[in-house]
């Protein structure tokens, strides 16, 4: 599942900028194979050089998703009642969370093939689903879907579902549970101590 996750994740990187919008599928299928490209000649990423896998995710894939909507949606109802403060700390160690969890499975990404379904949409629309079917073989081929919104600034993600499971749904429930018995604070702290342990987990594997 999590190296799913991590083509999800890294499918939505920045193309170059152009002076009209690209659609979404289309700018799905450009970047999954730009990507795909790179990691093919690039050994370092192949055997899954964590700084430089960071560095990737960072550089191409986070600006591409709607990072303080998808935050507020993991968290739920309980986002309302968070400060700016915490919101801020929410939205940084939710997307440290993402880049540390699935940073270590970039490597698998340059051996798959995918099978891109195109998108129709109407002049005023401005949010869309763009589904890739990840084709593995001897297995039943996995379903990614991308919930997308247009923004000034391009086609930015703000879910993903892998074989119909939500990756935002996944987080609010176990989020949930958490500010119940501790509040956004506690949140925040397990976050943090979360991402504290994924980064020693990189520096051990280095």
């Amino acid at each position: 599942m999590k190296r799913i996750l991590a083509i999800a994740a890294l499918s939505l990187a920045a193309a170059a900028s152009q002076a009209q919008i690209t659609p979404p599928d289309e700018l799905v299928k450009n970047v999954m194979l730009d990507i795909q490209g790179i990691i093919v000649t690039d050994k370092d990423l192949r055997s899954g050089d964590r700084e430089k896998t960071i560095g990737l995710i960072e550089q191409k894939a986070l600006p591409h998703f709607n990072q303080v909507g998808m935050t507020a949606l993991a968290v739920g109802v309980h986002w309302r009642k968070a400060t700016p403060e915490q919101k801020q700390r929410l939205v940084e160690e939710f997307r440290t969370l993402i880049l540390r969890t699935y940073a270590s499975s970039l490597s698998a990404f340059g051996d798959q093939k995918f099978e891109f379904r195109p998108v129709k949409l109407a002049p005023e629309q401005d949010d869309a689903t763009v589904q890739v079917r990840v084709l593995q073989s001897g297995s039943q081929p996995i379903l990614l879907e991308y919930d997308m919104q247009k923004t000034p600034g391009g086609w930015k993600c703000y879910d993903v579902r892998i074989a119909g499971i939500s990756l935002v749904v996944n987080y609010r429930t176990e989020f949930g549970i958490i500010v119940r018995d501790k509040g956004i604070d506690g949140l925040i702290d397990a976050l943090a101590t979360k991402n504290k342990s994924l980064e020693g987990r990189g520096s051990a594997g280095k």
